[in-house]
C-alpha cells in the first residue's frame, strides 16, 4: 500500500508539502496541490486517520449517543447521520445508552470522557441534568436531535403544531368526541408528549370543545397503545369517535385494538398518528409525517459548523411535519374516504 512518502516522491515534493497539500493544513500553491492530488489518485493513496489527526488536531470521528438502535425513529436518524458522515470522510462511534442500564452509566462516566471524537450528536437522549453537564464539560460541540435544552443546538419537529393539525383534521371531519392517546404515563420524552398534548388541547379549546378534552395515558409503543385502547374502547358509553395518537406506534396499537373489538376503522372510529412510521402505510394510517433521516443529515451539517466555529451560539432548527391522509380517518358516520397522499 502506498504511503505519503510515495506520493511525495511521485509528485516531486517533500513529504511535508505533500501532507499539507492533502490535509489542507498550511499553504500550498494550487499547481503543487493539483500535482500532489493527481499523484495520490494514481497511487490509490488513502490518508491515515492518525496522520490526519496529527496534522489537523482532529480525530475525524463523531460520537453518537442514542437510547435505542432498534426502534424506527432512531434507526432512521442513524442512517441519515451515517450517510452524511461517510460523505464527509468521517468516522462514527455509536454509544447505545439504553435508559436505566449499566451501559448508560459507563458511557457517561467513562467512554465519553476519553474525548475520542470532534463532536457529539445526542439523538433523543433526554439526558438528566448531570448527564448534560458532563457532555458539555467535555469541551466538544454537542447537537441534539429532539431535546429540550437551550444549551445545545437542536434539530426537532414542531410537536405542538403536529398535534394541533392532527386534531383540526378530525374536527374538520365533524368529530367532537376526540381523545388524545399516549401521554401522561411514564415516558423518556416528557417534553415531546407535553408539546403534543398542548397542541391537541389548543385545537379542542379553539373549537369550543374544552369540556370534551380527554387524555388517556400510554407509553409510546404499539403494545401499550393497544392495551390502553382496549380498555378505553371497550366502554361503549364513553367511547370516542376519533383518536389523536401521540405517535404512529400508539396509533397502530389502537387500530389493532379496535379491530379485535369489532369496531370498524374509519367508519366507526377515526385514528390519526404522528411520525409516518414504516408501518403507517401498511395500516393505511393518516399521520403527520416527520423525516428522521433528514433530521440526522441536518444534525451532521450543523455539528460540522460548530466544529469549524466553536464560538457559534446554539440554535434550534424546527421542522414542520406534513399531513398525509390515508384511510384511517373519515367524516363522522361515514366509510373510508379515498386515499390522498400529500407527500
Amino acid at each position: 500500500m502506498s504511503g505519503i512518502v510515495d506520493v511525495a516522491r511521485l509528485a516531486g515534493v517533500s513529504k511535508s508539502t505533500a501532507s499539507r497539500a492533502l490535509s489542507g493544513a498550511g499553504y500550498v500553491s494550487p499547481a503543487t496541490r493539483d500535482r500532489v492530488e493527481r499523484a495520490a489518485t494514481s497511487l490509490g493513496y488513502v490518508p491515515s486517520t492518525n496522520a490526519q489527526s496529527l496534522s489537523t488536531g482532529r480525530t475525524q470521528n463523531v460520537g453518537v449517543v442514542m437510547p435505542y438502535v432498534n426502534r424506527w425513529f432512531f434507526s432512521e436518524v442513524l442512517e441519515g447521520v451515517q450517510s452524511a458522515l461517510l460523505a464527509r470522510g468521517l468516522d462514527l462511534t455509536l454509544y447505545d445508552a439504553t435508559p436505566g442500564s449499566q451501559r448508560r452509566r459507563l458511557i457517561f462516566d467513562d467512554f465519553l470522557a476519553r474525548k475520542r471524537f470532534d463532536g457529539l450528536l445526542a439523538i433523543g437522549v433526554e439526558p438528566e441534568e448531570d448527564e448534560l453537564d458532563r457532555m458539555l464539560s467535555l469541551g466538544k460541540p454537542v447537537v441534539s436531535v429532539i431535546g429540550p435544552s437551550p444549551r445545545t443546538s437542536v434539530i426537532t419537529i414542531d410537536d405542538e403544531d403536529a398535534a394541533r393539525r392532527a386534531t383540526e383534521h378530525l374536527l374538520a371531519l365533524g368529530h367532537r368526541r376526540i381523545v388524545f392517546l399516549g401521554a401522561g404515563s411514564e415516558t423518556r420524552w416528557p417534553h415531546v408528549e407535553s408539546a403534543r398534548v398542548a397542541g391537541y388541547r389548543a385545537a379542542m379549546t379553539d373549537a369550543g370543545l374544552a369540556d370534551e378534552i380527554r387524555q388517556v395515558p400510554a407509553v409510546l409503543s404499539m403494545p401499550d397503545g393497544y392495551a390502553a385502547a382496549v380498555d378505553m374502547l371497550s366502554d361503549a358509553r364513553s367511547r370516542p369517535t376519533a383518536i389523536v395518537a401521540a405517535c404512529d406506534e400508539v396509533a397502530v396499537g389502537a387500530i389493532v385494538a379496535a379491530r379485535r373489538l369489532g369496531i370498524l376503522v374509519p367508519s366507526s372510529l377515526s385514528v390519526i398518528g404522528i411520525d409516518d412510521h414504516e408501518y403507517a402505510d401498511m395500516f393505511s394510517l393518516t399521520t403527520l409525517r416527520q423525516v428522521p433521516r433528514e433530521q440526522g443529515i441536518t444534525a451532521v451539517e450543523l455539528l460540522e459548523q460548530h466544529i469549524e466555529d466553536p464560538s457559534r451560539p446554539p440554535e434550534q432548527i424546527t421542522i414542520k411535519p406534513r399531513l398525509i391522509v390515508r384511510n384511517s380517518t373519515a367524516p363522522i358516520g361515514q366509510g373510508a374516504i379515498p386515499r390522498i397522499d400529500l407527500a
